[in-house]
């Protein structure tokens, strides 16, 4: 009867440990089903123009094609895994080193590479808008757009989602409110200096004027400057001028940018606008002819450090 007895005590406290440790098994397990809810909730999707994109906040290997993108990427301290290493801006002239996967160029995306490094998320603009389903077919792709007419408030739209994708609200919204700030500061300059302004792209021999709600013309709409043509046609390409049509409009300021040395070739913006015709011209004869960081302007714009890097260079030339 002992040996029953003791048997039989053995047996439940066996049966009980088992039941304890079952119990503890449960409760070990709860948190990592928390954390699963948790990893689930991360997600994010994002609508944009060509879809929408579903991602997991914080993506680590990130892929970038737009330059005002990576130049916000780089200024909130984000890590970047491929960027098109062809004509990238000199103060992002890191990204082209071998630390970074090359993943072609603007126009030409090497979808190979990127295909290899399995991204998880693609950021892409309007030099590649007409490849997007190749890229989503990837990974995720954000398409991010810059409204010229309405340039600070798609600026601002931007830089709030990169702020949401990465965790950086805080930090984004920091460096709006000190963009901002610069911007009211120049605007209020420039209207009260009262000067006009004509902005030109120079490529290769030909120029193209650039006005209200154009591509560059965020110097009139953001920045304050009034426009010496008003009725410059709203096109990506500039309308296209001749050299009396800049003597004639008589700029205060002339602003040029220099699309050759932009894309990697010999700047030659001063030998074609500095003619004699233009030498007439009251920004000649001021020394108001502006050349601006082909980077920037042609290159990055509607980056948290290009805007502000813009707008000093505006505030300069007042």
């Amino acid at each position: 009867m002992k040996k029953w007895s003791f048997l039989v005590l053995m047996v439940s406290m066996f049966l009980l440990l088992a039941a304890c440790g079952s119990k503890e098994a449960k409760e070990e397990s709860k948190p990592e089903s928390t954390e699963a809810k948790t990893a689930a909730a991360e997600k994010l999707t994002i609508e944009h123009k060509y879809g929408e994109a579903v991602l997991e906040k914080n993506p680590k290997k990130v892929v970038v094609f737009d330059f005002g993108i990576l130049d916000t990427l780089d200024e909130l301290g984000v890590e970047v895994t491929g960027v098109p290493q062809t004509a990238v801006p000199s103060y992002l002239e890191k990204y082209a080193g071998e630390g970074y996967t090359n993943v072609g160029s603007l126009k030409e995306p090497d979808f190979e590479a990127i295909h290899a490094m399995q991204p998880d998320v693609i950021f892409i603009s309007g030099r590649q808008a007409e490849l997007y389903e190749q890229f989503a077919e990837i990974a995720p792709t954000v398409y991010v757009e810059l409204d010229y007419a309405k340039y600070m408030e798609t600026f601002e739209k931007n830089m709030e989602l990169v702020g949401e994708i990465f965790d950086k609200k805080e930090e984004v919204a920091s460096a709006l409110e000190e963009i901002n700030s610069t911007v009211e500061e120049t605007n209020k300059k420039a209207s009260e200096n009262g000067k006009k302004g004509l902005i030109v792209l120079a490529n290769e021999g030909k120029v193209s004027a650039y006005g209200p709600s154009s591509r560059f013309g965020i110097i009139h709409d953001v920045y304050g400057f009034d426009a010496a043509d008003e009725k410059i046609e709203v096109s990506t390409h500039g309308q296209s001028i001749t050299m009396e049509y800049i003597m004639e409009t008589n700029p205060d300021v002339l602003f040029v940018i220099d699309r050759n040395s932009a894309v990697g070739g010999e700047a030659g913006a001063e030998k074609v606008i500095e003619n004699e015709l233009v030498k007439k011209t009251t920004a000649f004869k001021e020394n108001k002819i502006i050349y601006l960081n082909p980077d920037t302007w042609y290159l990055s714009g509607g980056g948290l450090k290009s805007v502000k890097l813009m707008a000093e260079e505006i505030e300069e030339a007042l």
